[in-house]
C-alpha cells in the first residue's frame, strides 16, 4: 500500500510520556503531522511537547477512565478541528510467578493496556468515523506468544490484538482503517526496568534468538511511523516478527514443555522476583493512581 502524508494531519498519542510513545510522537511531528499527547505525566507530557515541530497540545487523563478520555476526545476535536490518527499507546507491565503475583499491579496491567485501548477506541471512533481516518493499537510479540512469568502482558497484548481484529471488521465499512503494531523487546523504560530484576533479566537472555535481543528504539518507531503511513493492517517494529505468524499455532505447546524446564531450573530464585509494575512509567502510573491528601 502506498504511504500517506502526514503533513496537517491529526494524530492522537497515548502513553506519550516516554518510550515509544514520545519517539513516536516526535518522528510524525518531524513529518508535519500535528500531535495530542495523552498520559499521567503532565510535566513529562510538557517536555514532549516541546520538543515538536508542529501544532501540538497535550492532556493529562488515564485511559481507563471512560469520561476523562470521551472529555479529551471532545477537547481534541475542538482544539485541531479532526483527528486523522489514534495510536493506542499507553501500557503497563508487571512480571513473576502469577501464584505469588500482587493482584492489584496484575489487574491493572490488564486494566490499562486491554480495557486502556478499549475506552481510548470508544472515545475516538466518533471523530475517526468522521475523517475515514486510521486507529494502530499497539501489541507485542507477547500477543504471538505465551511466556511464563508474564501472565498479565500476555493476556493483555493478546486481547488487545484481538480487540483491533474485531474491530477492523466493524468499522471498515465506515472507512476507519486499523491495524496492530507488534514490537519485540526494545530499548525503553518499561524493558530497562524488568531488566533491574536478576532473575527476569536472566530468564529473557535464556530466549532463542532473535527473541532474546534488545532492539534499539529509533529503528523500531520507523517502522511504525511507515505503517501509520501506509495505514497499514499489521505492523511489525523488528524485521523477524512478520514470520511469528506463521508458526504462532505451534508456540504454546513448544513453551509450555520448555518452560517447565527453565521453571524448574529457577525456582528457587523465583520468590524473590519483584511483584510491582516495572520501570519509570509504571512508577507514574502507581504515583498517578495514589489517593492524594
Amino acid at each position: 500500500m502506498s504511504r500517506r502524508s502526514l503533513e496537517g494531519q491529526v494524530a492522537v498519542v497515548t502513553g506519550a510520556a516516554r518510550g515509544v510513545g514520545e519517539l513516536l510522537a516526535r518522528k510524525l511531528s518531524a513529518r508535519g503531522a500535528r500531535v495530542a499527547l495523552v498520559g499521567l505525566e503532565p510535566d513529562e507530557l510538557k517536555r514532549v511537547a516541546g520538543l515538536l515541530h508542529t501544532d501540538c497540545d497535550h492532556w493529562h487523563a488515564d485511559v481507563t477512565d471512560h469520561e476523562a478520555m470521551a472529555r479529551v476526545a471532545q477537547e481534541v476535536k475542538e482544539r485541531f478541528g479532526k483527528v486523522d490518527i489514534v495510536v493506542a499507546n499507553a501500557g503497563v507491565a508487571a512480571g513473576g510467578p502469577f501464584l505469588d503475583s500482587d493482584p492489584v499491579a496484575w489487574r491493572r496491567v490488564i486494566e490499562v493496556n486491554l480495557v486502556g485501548s478499549a475506552v481510548t477506541g470508544r472515545a475516538f471512533l466518533p471523530v475517526l468515523v468522521e475523517s475515514r481516518g486510521y486507529f494502530l493499537q499497539i501489541a507485542s510479540l507477547a500477543a504471538l506468544t505465551p511466556a511464563p512469568m508474564m501472565s498479565a502482558y500476555c493476556a493483555s497484548k493478546s486481547g488487545v490484538e484481538a480487540f483491533a481484529h474485531s474491530l477492523r471488521a466493524e468499522v471498515g465499512y465506515r472507512g476507519v482503517r486499523v491495524g496492530v503494531g507488534y514490537l519485540s523487546w526494545t530499548d525503553t523504560d518499561m524493558v530497562r526496568g524488568a531488566d533491574q530484576d536478576e532473575v527476569m533479566a536472566e530468564l529473557r537472555s535464556r530466549l532463542p534468538w532473535p527473541s532474546n535481543r534488545t532492539y534499539p528504539l529509533g529503528p523500531a518507531v520507523d517502522r511504525i511511523v511507515a505503517g501509520i503511513e501506509r495505514r497499514s493492517a499489521h505492523v511489525y517494529a523488528q524485521w523477524w516478527l512478520r514470520g511469528m505468524q506463521s508458526v504462532r499455532g505451534y508456540l504454546p505447546g513448544l513453551i509450555a514443555t520448555v518452560g517447565q524446564r527453565e521453571m524448574r531450573r529457577f525456582a528457587p530464585r523465583l520468590e524473590g522476583v519483584a511483584r510491582g509494575l516495572v520501570g519509570a512509567g509504571g512508577a507514574a502510573d502507581e504515583k498517578g493512581r495514589a489517593p492524594r491528601r
